[in-house]
């Protein structure tokens, strides 16, 4: 079985990046963000990126870096607080934003990994998500027509990897993570451990290998606190 493990997050993305992607992120605010393959992208200077991300980190910190090169024209997301150079560039017209409800934005990502084209989802019905969208009625209910997210790239955090790339994620930093990596034509992984193919417990796998493309290991993420709240006392 081929190993998939490379030395760096440079080469991991070399030959693979290229302007004007579609680039899915795993993470929810910063946990299970994919730090080291960010900054990887950013020092490749491609540009002029799509990127389907739950939101876009902080300023200075996971896409938030990638906002501040000014590689990412369009953001697909479902939440966009925490970040004043995304605030700033949206209200200036520089960016594109397309907010997605979360539900409906990890449907989108699945179904593009399952083969299925588009969904109907009664979510967002009634509001400005359901503009220009089809409209149909199902059991008199009225539902509207999402279609899939096919990325070119996912970069992805995992716990755990073997050298085939079967994935074990850390318990709440699995979050977008696997539906990322299968919504994309070539996937790369950030692990923190690797281990030799027949290592894991296959009852323990969160992920099949076959979604997964290449591995970096990152052995001391930085784990950042999005918020951190301090008692007084």
């Amino acid at each position: 079985m081929m190993d998939k493990v490379f030395q760096s997050a440079q080469q991991a993305l070399s030959g693979v990046v290229a302007d004007q992607q579609v680039i899915a992120v795993g993470g929810f605010g910063l946990c299970g963000i994919p730090e080291v393959l960010i900054d990887a992208l950013q020092q490749s200077g491609v540009q002029a990126l799509t990127c389907v991300s739950n939101n876009a980190g902080v300023d200075g910190i996971g896409l938030g870096c990638l906002l501040q090169s000014k590689q990412i024209k369009k953001m697909i997301a479902s939440y966009v607080g925490e970040n004043k150079e995304f605030e700033r560039q949206f209200l200036s017209g520089e960016l594109e934003v397309e907010l997605t409800p979360q539900g409906t934005l990890a449907e989108k990502l699945r179904a593009g990994g399952a083969g299925i084209p588009a969904f109907y989802t009664a979510t967002g019905y009634g509001t400005q998500i359901a503009e220009d969208k089809e409209k149909r009625v199902f059991n008199d209910k009225n539902y509207i027509l999402e279609h899939a997210i096919v990325a070119d790239v996912a970069l992805i955090k995992a716990y755990k990897a073997d050298r085939a790339g079967n994935l074990i994620f850390n318990k709440t930093a699995r979050n977008f993570n696997p539906e990322c990596a299968m919504s994309a034509k070539t996937t790369i992984v950030e692990v923190e451990h690797i281990v030799e193919i027949g290592v894991l417990d296959p009852d323990e796998i969160h992920l099949a290998g076959i979604y997964v493309d290449r591995i970096v290991l990152n052995a001391h993420p930085h784990k950042h606190i999005e918020q951190r709240t301090l008692s007084s006392h």
